[in-house]
């Protein structure tokens, strides 16, 4: 039997998302932005409030980058989501983190994160109910350590760090328990 638990936002896993932009002057800032995802094959959405500093940044470049935590780096992450570039100018400086510039767009790439999307604005959304950023992926770079013998991103290694707004914890992605779209097949029959 379900207990009602009242208004819970009730998506598990959220992804820990580390949006940086740069400010007018260059200054690179990072937010931890657990609302977000893919809307297309080569779009990314991120349900940012107008006005953080992040929001302006990306509206000062017109572009930004989106890197996946992880799990070795979950401490920064963290201070990433709770410090406001808005009250703390030297908020990205004080992680020791490194920042190199993008050859695909107009934003920083923080090194210590492992993947990372490059992406071009493309606009903002605002209605009654939301706020959002689109974002264009024009590239992914990926650390070699990340990588499976195919090329591609593979979680075991990767352990991205996940949200859960249940208990406010993270958790790292880990074993694989099955393959999607090949799961369900027995049941197309």
């Amino acid at each position: 039997m379900k207990k009602d638990l009242g208004l819970v936002q009730a998506v598990y896993p959220m992804p820990v998302l580390m949006v940086a932009a740069y400010d007018e002057n260059e200054k690179v800032n990072v937010m931890n932005a657990a609302w977000g995802q893919i809307c297309d094959m080569d779009k990314i959405i991120l349900f940012i409030g107008k006005g953080k500093k992040t929001w302006l940044n990306i509206k000062e470049s017109k572009a930004f980058t989106v890197a996946l935590a992880d799990e070795a780096h979950m401490d920064a992450a963290d201070f990433f989501g709770i410090a406001s570039g808005n009250k703390i100018d030297d908020k990205f400086e004080r992680t020791g983190y490194h920042a190199v510039k993008s050859d695909k767009v107009h934003a920083p790439i923080i090194d210590e994160f492992p993947v990372v999307m490059e992406c071009e604005l493309l606009e903002f959304l605002h209605t009654d109910h939301v706020d959002g950023i689109v974002g264009k992926i024009v590239n992914v770079k990926a650390e070699e350590a990340v990588l499976s013998d195919n090329g591609k991103v593979d979680p075991a290694k990767l352990h991205a760090l996940m949200f859960d707004q249940f208990q406010n914890g993270y958790y790292v992605t880990g074993a694989k328990v099955g393959k999607a779209w090949n799961a369900g097949m027995e049941l197309m029959k």
